[in-house]
């Protein structure tokens, strides 16, 4: 059996012509805190950022359709969240009721669909 203890990680690929785009779009917009990434690892660029308790690892490939892959992230203020995003005309997509939660997914300017939700009462 698998004892799992945390994500400690989310990746997601963007276009390299976009990588610099994204890195705006990720601390401008979603207010991520970019944090060191061991460059010289890796063969390709890539970004990461601090997000709650994980990390967002940006890396690049070429651009793919539209998924319903997804990676889900809880936050504490979802309506705020929504307003913010919905500010800075980034696309909203609803999302089923769940019992529990209040949750929506947003694609940001590089396909990815990311899920935003909060737990209720």
């Amino acid at each position: 059996m698998i004892e799992f203890i945390r994500a400690d990680h989310i990746h997601i690929c963007v276009p390299p012509e976009r990588l610099e785009e994204a890195k705006q779009f990720y601390t401008d917009i979603m207010g991520l805190q970019q944090i060191e990434r061991p460059d010289h690892l890796f063969s390709t660029a890539g970004y990461w950022f601090n997000i709650g308790d994980i990390q967002l690892h940006i890396g690049v490939e070429p651009a793919l359709g539209r998924s319903i892959r997804h990676t889900a992230i809880e936050i504490k203020n979802i309506a705020a969240a929504r307003e913010h995003l919905e500010q800075n005309a980034v696309e909203i997509v609803e999302e089923p009721c769940i019992p529990g939660r209040t949750r929506f997914a947003f694609i940001d300017p590089f396909g990815n669909r990311m899920e935003l939700l909060q737990m209720i009462e």
